[in-house]
């Protein structure tokens, strides 16, 4: 059988459909300067959206848990943005049903990765998973500082002993009937 041409195997390479998810794409706009474009692209939309004032995620330093305010201030900054150029503008615009249908979405794809043992996988989908989270906290009008405080006031707690102290465990140690709505 003779071998193909050079130009076959191009074409071969062409025609291989492109990656499932899009997501990756958005993570290579964002480490990459935003262009020019008179209409930015869907996968794009990201970069295309950054406004002067905030400067791209990485610019501002190495890996840390500092990138979540960050972005959570960028979320915050688009939440009256126009849906058709900011991600962020278009999932706050849906409400609140949406905004927490998109975060529990992501959460279980981020499990489903976890079972199958994808460990790639995992570490984007919950990246996804954190986004939808500030995406949910900015609906919600929770800022990040709450958040960590409240870890921060679990910190060298023992997790039994947390949760036992939970007021709707104390109800239910003591044999407290609860109201509560399923």
């Amino acid at each position: 059988m003779p071998k193909p041409s050079k130009a076959k195997k191009t074409v071969k390479k062409l025609k291989k459909p492109e990656p499932k998810k899009a997501k990756t794409k958005l993570v290579v706009a964002l480490k990459k300067p935003a262009k020019k474009k008179a209409a930015p692209v869907a996968h794009g939309a990201l970069a295309a959206e950054r406004v002067a004032t905030a400067p791209p995620l990485q610019a501002l330093g190495p890996a840390s848990s500092a990138v979540l305010d960050r972005l959570h201030a960028v979320i915050l900054s688009r939440r009256n943005g126009d849906p058709e150029v900011s991600h962020s503008a278009r999932l706050l615009s849906r409400g609140t049903d949406k905004v927490a249908q998109k975060f529990g979405e992501e959460a279980v794809e981020c499990v489903i990765e976890a079972v199958r043992g994808n460990n790639t996988q995992v570490v984007m989908e919950s990246a996804d998973v954190l986004y939808h989270l500030l995406v949910l906290w900015v609906n919600a009008g929770i800022k990040p500082d709450t958040v960590w405080a409240e870890l921060h006031r679990r910190e060298g707690i023992s997790g039994v002993a947390e949760k036992a102290a939970r007021p709707e465990n104390l109800r239910r140690a003591f044999g407290v009937k609860t109201t509560k709505i399923p």
